[in-house]
């Protein structure tokens, strides 16, 4: 990817969540402080599953006291702020929205986490850290809108010490899929070609050092998030005051997310792999 359009990628993204109508949508109806899919156990509360998502991953990351973590597209902070006050480890969010950022390090204060989570502006394929300087990677759904995911997994791989461990969830499109024409608009809506998937993480991963932990894959509730944020966004958008065409418009997206996950063009699975020794 040319530079030019590696930084159209960045800037899009970064003025998409930095916008007054997608922080409304994510901040009142996606999940509150936690803007990521959710694991469904047969009540359709949004952020009670977008919360037990991080509880199932931080269970795979265990024991996380004292460690070092870094965030990648953290958010506004929810998963740190589980990890630091939780379970006792110190975070570092690197999140390229500065509209998100700001209420992270609100929330972050007001929860008495600001001596154990440090909230940066910044894009995770170019990451302002020395080599090995953490113990864990941490990423929800964010890799996805990165325009070169490769040169996001050289910088795990470089921040990362020897055995640390990077647990992560991504949005992917299905292994060998012959005909990707169908996910088009999703394509066109995160301003990228494609999709990753899993084979394409098992593959890059491996050639730069990782071995594979634990692959959980759970594609379904993929399609049940996308489900259940569209209904929510629709039943309230008049009461949050998310304009009438963000909503159209934001609506008809999500519907390809959920069509795309039943039809099994697309795949959502908790990935863990673990850094090896040199």
């Amino acid at each position: 990817m040319s530079s030019e359009a590696y930084s159209e990628g960045v800037t899009v993204a970064r003025d998409y969540y930095d916008s007054a109508e997608a922080d409304a949508f994510y901040g009142s109806i996606w999940g509150g402080e936690d803007i990521h899919v959710g694991l469904y156990d047969g009540t359709d509360d949004i952020r009670a599953a977008s919360r037990r998502t991080v509880e199932r991953m931080a269970q795979k990351a265990a024991p996380l006291a004292g460690k070092r973590v870094i965030d990648l597209g953290s958010g506004y902070g929810g998963a740190a702020r589980v990890l630091a006050g939780e379970h006792g480890a110190h975070v570092t969010c690197l999140n390229l929205s500065r509209v998100e950022n700001e209420r992270n390090r609100r929330l972050t204060a007001e929860a008495g986490l600001s001596g154990k989570i440090e909230v940066i502006d910044g894009s995770f394929d170019a990451m302002p850290f020395a080599e090995g300087s953490f113990d864990l990677a941490w990423s929800q759904d964010a890799i996805l809108h990165a325009p070169d995911r490769l040169a996001v997994l050289d910088e795990v791989a470089r921040v990362l010490r020897p055995e640390g461990t990077f647990v992560f969830t991504d949005p992917m499109q299905a292994d060998g899929l012959a005909d990707t024409a169908a996910l088009q608009p999703i394509y066109d809506r995160i301003h990228l070609p494609d999709l990753a998937s899993i084979g394409f993480y098992r593959e890059a991963l491996t050639a730069r050092g990782f071995a594979e932990v634990e692959t959980e894959v759970l594609t379904q509730q993929l399609a049940t998030h996308y489900r259940r944020v569209r209904e929510d966004l629709l039943a309230r958008q008049e009461d949050i005051g998310i304009p009438a065409e963000f909503a159209e418009r934001m609506a008809a997206g999500l519907e390809h997310w959920v069509e795309g996950g039943q039809a099994g063009r697309l795949s959502w699975a908790i990935m863990v792999f673990r850094k090896q020794a040199a």
